[in-house]
């Protein structure tokens, strides 16, 4: 297994999505579309002030970019960071896939035949005994 160090990439956007407000708003915008401030803040029950800084988190995650529009942004869901974190917990089922494969090869290599409908072994029936 890896260490601490391998959540490095994704740990921002853990700690992103560990709000359940940030979590909102990045559902609002893949739901709803590409939104400003005012916009998110009409479907999410939060202040303006509030939806603006969950978005530079969001932001500095890779989960959210934004497009200067006059005098607003608008955002949208920026892909990156849940690919970082896709491909990290792909990383990580597949070890541990991996590691239930090995503990079940483990466990059958040592095993017999089990017995056969009475008790008998299969060696024993086509030997007729």
């Amino acid at each position: 297994m890896g260490t601490y160090g391998s959540l490095t990439a994704v740990g921002p956007v853990l700690d992103a999505l560990g709000d359940p407000t940030r979590r909102a708003i990045l559902d609002t915008l893949r739901r709803s579309g590409p939104s400003s401030v005012s916009g998110l803040a009409e479907r999410v029950p939060v202040s303006r002030p509030a939806i603006s800084q969950h978005l530079k988190v969001l932001g500095r995650a890779g989960l959210v970019d934004h497009e200067p529009q006059g005098t607003r942004n608008i955002y949208r869901v920026d892909r990156t960071g849940l690919d970082e974190l896709r491909s990290r917990l792909d990383e990580f089922w597949g070890e541990a896939l991996d590691a239930f494969a090995d503990h079940i090869r483990t466990e059958t290599r040592g095993t017999e035949e089990p017995p056969a409908a009475g008790g008998r072994r299969t060696e024993e029936l086509e030997a007729g005994g």
